[in-house]
């Protein structure tokens, strides 16, 4: 009985909570951004350099909102590899929407579009790397550790890479800097018990993202789209949905997982 009383109150909706979702201006961050929103979060959207992107993406939003009396989406900017500005990215979060913080979809990354073999990575691009995917989850998720609301609906959801699991030539600074990033999640989700809070990783496969088709040739992407056994690519909508699972009451269960949704391109 306690079992059913607790199913039938849990909802994918997220009305009233506040969602920071980094490199939210395009990509599957944006999808995010956009899918969380319609789950009735108030949404920050971060990104680094793209803010005509990000402002038209807040302004669409608040345009779409039932409640025109104050924001529903805000664009920040920060570096996911600079303290300071994380820091100021959750006091940006709180002071416009008055709210304590719940939910953390950390999407920022970046990929070296050369997909060079290890021997041929330069030190500089394998820093480029590990200073964005790395060290700014590294710093996004000690900011929410620290900041979220406890007591229930607190979300940290870390994007990773099915990658991690397929060992592709050509990836390894990525892959690495990823794997890095799913062990930290998984030990976090065991420090914050009592708090309420679920830490899990979300490891795409290929999504029909710009990140995902540059440095590619047609070939290359045939090929890709040849080894997933649905056939096609996976899009945006097929990440966001997960992840609007995993950051409302109904995902509460799911906790320290890494969760490879790549319509069984890499099956580990």
């Amino acid at each position: 009985m306690a079992e059913a009383e607790h199913s039938s109150s849990s909802s994918p909706r997220l009305d009233g909570r506040v969602a920071i979702i980094t490199g939210a201006s395009r990509g599957l961050g944006r999808a995010i951004a956009i899918h969380l929103h319609s789950l009735g979060a108030r949404v920050v959207l971060n990104y680094a350099s793209s803010s005509t992107q990000a402002d038209l993406l807040a302004n669409e939003l608040n345009a779409t909102s039932t409640n025109l009396s104050q924001p529903q989406a805000i664009a920040v900017r920060a570096d996911v590899s600079d303290p300071d500005q994380i820091k100021l990215l959750f006091d940006k979060a709180e002071q416009e929407f008055g709210s304590g913080i719940h939910i953390l979809v950390n999407s920022a990354g970046v990929l070296d579009p050369k997909y060079p073999s290890l021997g041929n990575t330069t030190v500089e691009d394998w820093d480029t790397t590990f200073n964005i995917n790395t060290k700014g989850s590294f710093l996004c998720c000690r900011e929410a550790v620290n900041r979220l609301k406890r007591g229930g609906g607190g979300r940290i959801i870390m994007i990773s890479t099915s990658i991690v699991g397929g060992l592709l030539p050509g990836y390894a600074s990525y892959a690495a800097s990823k794997a890095a990033v799913e062990t930290m999640t998984k030990i976090v989700a065991k420090e914050l018990k009592g708090t309420g809070i679920t830490a899990n990783c979300v490891a795409p496969g290929p999504i029909a993202t710009e990140m995902f088709f540059a440095g590619k040739t047609e070939e290359t992407i045939n090929r890709i789209v040849d080894a997933c056994p649905l056939g096609r690519l996976g899009e945006p909508k097929d990440i966001s949905q997960l992840v609007g699972f995993l950051a409302s009451d109904a995902g509460e269960w799911i906790n320290g997982q890494v969760i490879r949704a790549n319509g069984g391109f890499v099956i580990v």
